[in-house]
């Protein structure tokens, strides 16, 4: 099948083309050797001119100023953008300059990977650039990146459809380069508590992505199958229960970053793949994990942004501890008047309909409270708190609570109404393991379909002695988001889950293209909803032309307005 190419594409071809044709190759194989930085350069010249007589730079033309015989670009590399001054007579040195007047002038493009070498100096303007002695092309862009303009301190134009920008993440920290701070604070925040388990003298463990039963969690999960051992397998929902096996066979602490999938909704704190860390100690309890929390929490977002205070939203959040702590039972009693002590689950289901709540038979006692303090209290909770205690029907991994065995050895963190932490006084009794087991496995015969499945080789474990174990799970997305002040988690994914693009029914792009409409306009024509070339030639003319405008710039698109006699053609 062809390709149709937009006008700049087809520019940019035989740009190309004309590159490889003066004998320069246009995506060459050679290693070129960094020696500075654009951040280096900005921060360090002043101070130390002596270390930039002889530079070595490579990045991407973000703009371009050809003025005759010297023109001025600005270099875009990993760590910001730098002006070099690129003179005819210095890039060129012999007669013929070809390469200045041609290649440079004319068949370079903003996007092109080039290399400098040269030195640095300040221009009469007072601004640092680099003066190229030499300019090698290392790369040839053959598509148009999006124009962004500034103007007295504004934007326009900017590249900020969400779809756009999470379909097309390199095109998106390309161009706004500003989003990269929230990646390289995720790195931060993963070597920060790398640090905090490894001077604590815990391990770094992996566990199986693949698995007979998806444990741990109770959630609905992807289901695959494996052709040579003809079994149906799943992505794990959680590492717990393998990590739980690695304390019975005798570490006292491992921890994992742990990939995690889960087949349920999208939305702005929901990917369907996900990232947790969880860590296992052996011989403590829920209540040194709160401490223990606590103090890698107040580390982390000190490594992230150098203090423990954090802004979200409208919110300032302080992760210095301690953090406040409330049972779940009393947050509901606080917040609804309902006291959940002791109430049965017809009780429980009646209680939350008359909340407001929708509620449906397949809900166990647990769901219920669940559904009952993530409706009327979970939202309610910025500041980092505790939620504990929570009632066993809600936790069939967790030990049973010393003082009342109604509840259980549990604590949510909560921050800004979402739960970021999960931690247990983890149940290691075999006998009341199996029997909770059973319970799930009751309500997924209700039509639970997020009930957890009886793992019997787990339940072999247990029966060889776990020690007293807590165990604490942190979800890794919504925590970057809290200290990144990011409201979606689409933000800190560099590739999150997206709908397939839209293949349209009925109309080819080659029908497209025989009907006389250029490529580049073929998507805005979909979005308006042209999914066929018949609802084309329905439309009004004149209406469709008037409304390509305003498309044109809500999609961000970089190409040109086609002449109204063209567009009218397009109806013929």
């Amino acid at each position: 099948m062809s390709i149709a190419l937009s006008e700049q594409e087809q520019q940019r071809r035989q740009n190309l083309q004309g590159i490889i044709d003066l004998g320069i190759n246009p995506f060459p194989a050679d290693e070129f050797e960094v020696n500075a930085t654009a951040e280096d350069i900005l921060e360090n010249y002043e101070r130390d001119k002596l270390n930039y007589k002889s530079i070595r730079i490579a990045g991407r033309i973000m703009s371009r100023r050809i003025m005759g015989s010297a023109s001025f670009i600005e270099i875009q590399d990993a760590t910001g953008r730098v002006q070099a001054y690129i003179k005819r007579d210095d890039i060129c040195p012999e007669e013929d300059k070809t390469f200045y007047n041609t290649v440079f002038k004319k068949l370079l493009d903003i996007g092109d990977i080039v290399g400098i070498e040269g030195y640095v100096f300040t221009t009469q303007t007072g601004e640092i650039s680099v003066h190229a002695q030499k300019l090698t092309i290392l790369t040839k862009s053959l598509r148009p990146l999006p124009i962004v303009k500034e103007a007295d301190g504004k934007t326009f134009d900017a590249f900020t459809d969400p779809e756009l920008r999470y379909r097309m993440r390199y095109v998106d920290l390309i161009v706004n380069s500003q989003n990269k701070d929230i990646f390289v604070k995720r790195t931060k925040l993963y070597s920060a508590m790398r640090n905090f388990f490894n001077e604590a003298g815990y391990m770094e463990v992996e566990t199986p992505v693949l698995q007979a039963i998806p444990g741990g969690a109770t959630a609905r999960p992807f289901i695959t199958h494996h052709n040579a051992l003809d079994i149906p397998l799943y992505l794990r929902i959680a590492n717990e229960l393998y990590l739980k096996r690695l304390i019975v066979g005798g570490f006292d602490g491992v921890y994992e970053f742990s990939k995690n999938f889960r087949n349920e909704g999208m939305d702005r704190t929901h990917n369907p793949e996900f990232t947790v860390m969880e860590i296992y100690v052996a011989y403590k309890d829920y209540n040194w994990m709160m401490k223990f929390t606590e103090r890698l929490l107040e580390h982390c977002a000190t490594a992230v942004n150098g203090t423990t205070k954090a802004i979200f939203g409208d919110q300032e959040i302080d992760f210095k501890a301690p953090f406040k702590r409330i049972s779940m039972t009393d947050a509901i009693k606080h917040f609804t008047g309902f006291d959940i002590t002791g109430k049965s689950e017809a009780e429980l289901r009646t209680a939350a309909t008359e909340m407001g709540i929708a509620v449906n038979e397949t809900m166990g006692k647990g769901k219920l409270i669940d559904e009952i303090f993530g409706e009327k209290c979970e939202g309610k909770f910025i500041q980092p708190t505790f939620i504990t205690d929570y009632p066993i029907e809600m936790s069939p991994l967790t030990k049973k609570h010393r003082d009342n065995p109604e509840l259980t050895e549990r604590f949510e963190l909560m921050v800004c109404g979402k739960e970021i932490a999960n931690a247990y006084s983890e149940l290691n009794d075999p006998i009341d393991q199996r029997e909770r087991f059973e319970d799930q496995l009751r309500l997924s015969e209700k039509g639970d379909d997020e009930a957890m499945f009886i793992d019997q080789d787990f339940l072999r474990a247990l029966e060889y002695g776990m020690p007293p174990t807590s165990g604490l799970g942190i979800g890794m997305d919504r925590l970057i988001m809290f200290l990144t002040n990011t409201p979606s988690i689409q933000e800190v994914l560099f590739f999150p889950q997206m709908r397939p693009e839209k293949v349209v029914k009925g109309a080819s792009e080659e029908d497209y293209i025989m009907q006389g409409i250029s490529a580049e306009w073929i998507p805005v024509l979909q979005k308006m909803g042209f999914t066929t070339i018949e609802a084309l030639k329905e439309a009004n003319p004149n209406k469709v032309f008037n409304d390509l405008g305003g498309m044109r710039k809500k999609m961000k698109l970089d190409i040109q307005m086609p002449a109204k006699e063209d567009v009218l053609n397009w109806f013929s």
